[in-house]
């Protein structure tokens, strides 16, 4: 029997667009009921498409292995890792602990409790008080089975990179987009996702639907403005679409901006600079290094990059391996000059 995922644009807005059904159209209904009620939640379509691809992968292996939802356990969990492990292409670390987390969630809301031990028992209790040191110690429990990711370090573009990949633009519409990665730090999907009533020119703020849903509001700089303001002026065509950045030319002219547009502008723009790391993370990358090294503080930096935890901001404080070779020629410098005797 063969497992699928279909989307059905025509849901009501109660249900999960997404589907996952079997060879005869019938469809999965633990994982849908559970996609249905986060979509109750209010998830966003991205985070629904992403916890269905996890759930389709889950049930092929769950097919595969003949056992049913109730009688997974944490052992049953391992043998899922180690198949993943065994395939080419191998996932990322982080792939696999999306996928567990997602099961996780499942498992609690079919069933109203943990997913249990077995013969391998990777959830234990621990003891944790206030990181200042006060309190008592309270009890804990640990997620479980995790695999270990590599520590994330944070890697900006060079100003001659920068340079050299900004140069290659020739139309407004892709200097605002670039724009806005670079001097206000949007993800591409937060680009795509602006809508003409987001923007206020009279005010110089942008307002930026982000992961979760959650809103927040940036101030536009004035070169952003400008290349706003000329490609509403000059370039985008008479449509109806309310997006903001639309397709310029050709069968899709007028209509919304693409992920797979956006992917193959960044893609020939790579190739003609020569920047083969420029892409719209590492544009944001660099953002959120430039302000830190501006001397920004933390919660406003947080804000602006509409993140939910300030750990991930931390990130950025933490020096890429440029900084520190540029940190020690320097150390090098002085040193030297502070060394040298002076002839007389």
């Amino acid at each position: 029997m063969t497992l699928r995922l279909v989307l059905h644009n025509s849901s009501p807005a109660s249900a999960s667009p997404y589907r996952l059904l079997d060879e005869q159209d019938r469809e999965l209904t633990w994982a849908n009921d559970f996609l249905d009620a986060q979509r109750i939640r209010q998830l966003s379509l991205r985070s629904l498409r992403a916890y269905a691809y996890d759930l389709l992968h889950f049930a092929r292996w769950l097919q595969s292995t003949r056992r049913p939802l109730a009688k997974i356990n944490q052992s049953c969990l391992l043998d899922y890792v180690r198949s993943q492990l065994d395939h080419e292409p191998k996932p990322t670390p982080s792939t696999i602990n999306h996928r567990l987390g997602v099961l996780r969630c499942l498992y609690r809301f079919h069933y109203g409790r943990e997913i249990p031990g077995g013969k391998s028992h990777f959830q234990h209790t621990y003891a944790t008080r206030s990181s200042l040191g006060y309190g008592r110690p309270q009890r804990r429990l640990a997620r479980g089975l995790q695999l270990k990711q590599p520590r994330r370090v944070v890697v900006p573009l060079s100003a001659d990179e920068v340079a050299r990949f900004w140069k290659g633009f020739r139309t407004f519409r892709d200097l605002a987009i670039i724009a806005l990665m670079l001097l206000d730090g949007l993800r591409s999907c937060e680009v795509l996702d602006v809508q003409l009533e987001d923007l206020c020119l009279a005010d110089a703020h942008l307002r930026v639907l982000g992961k979760g849903n959650k809103v927040r509001s940036l101030p536009l700089p004035a070169e952003t403005l400008d290349v706003l303001q000329s490609y509403l002026r000059l370039e985008r065509p008479l449509t109806n679409s309310s997006s903001l950045f639309v397709s310029l030319k050709g069968h899709h002219r007028g209509r919304p901006m693409t992920a797979v547009g956006l992917r193959s502008l960044f893609r020939h723009h790579r190739l003609g600079s020569k920047v083969p790391q420029a892409n719209p993370h590492r544009l944001r990358h660099t953002f959120g290094s430039d302000m830190v090294r501006a001397g920004i503080s933390l919660p406003a930096l947080m804000h602006l990059m509409g993140h939910a935890h300030i750990h991930t901001t931390m990130l950025y404080v933490e020096l890429a391996p440029q900084d520190v070779w540029r940190e020690y020629a320097r150390a090098v410098a002085q040193r030297v000059r502070l060394s040298s005797p002076e002839i007389s």
